[in-house]
């Protein structure tokens, strides 16, 4: 269990989802929803695509999450990265990048996006800043969704693996 001050007793691993995380894999990412700084996951949703998510587990909790969402031959979307308030600054969700870029790497994708409004944070995982208009239309299919929908102000990003 993580003590007071949100440090694990013992180093967390990165696991694939199981079904039974899926409610709270929706609880945390709403969670930041809420603030705005992500976008809203529906339950089903996060069922229907539980085999895109990784973890990390302290204890039962869920304290961390992202997902791998394959969207062509060439292109994938991370997305869902979200870190319980009390358990950041301890490279969970860097973890969970490294993870999603090994998966990526492995089934033969050899880009990864993501949108986000931590540009900094992405960067120092390697990432790089691109105009959005460089990302194929066929990931906007979620946008209409996003209580922002036109006016998008996250920042695009590139990961290119390999």
């Amino acid at each position: 269990m993580a003590s007071e001050a949100g440090q694990a007793s013992q180093p967390l691993a990165v696991e694939k989802a199981r079904i039974g995380d899926a409610p709270h894999i929706h609880k945390l990412a709403n969670y930041f929803a809420q603030k705005g700084v992500m976008l809203p996951r529906a339950l089903s949703e996060i069922y229907e695509n539980i085999r895109d998510f990784f973890v990390i587990r302290d204890g039962d909790r869920v304290v961390a999450c992202a997902a791998l969402h394959v969207y062509w031959s060439d292109l994938a979307e991370l997305r869902g990265v979200a870190v319980a308030e009390d358990m950041q600054n301890q490279r969970l969700g860097a973890k969970l990048i490294e993870a999603c870029v090994s998966e990526a790497r492995e089934v033969g994708i050899p880009e990864v996006f993501c949108l986000t409004y931590r540009a900094s944070f992405f960067e120092r995982q390697g990432f790089r800043r691109v105009d959005k208009t460089e990302l194929p239309r066929k990931i906007w299919s979620e946008c209409y969704r996003c209580p922002k929908f036109p006016d998008c102000d996250e920042v695009a990003m590139i990961y290119r693996v390999g």
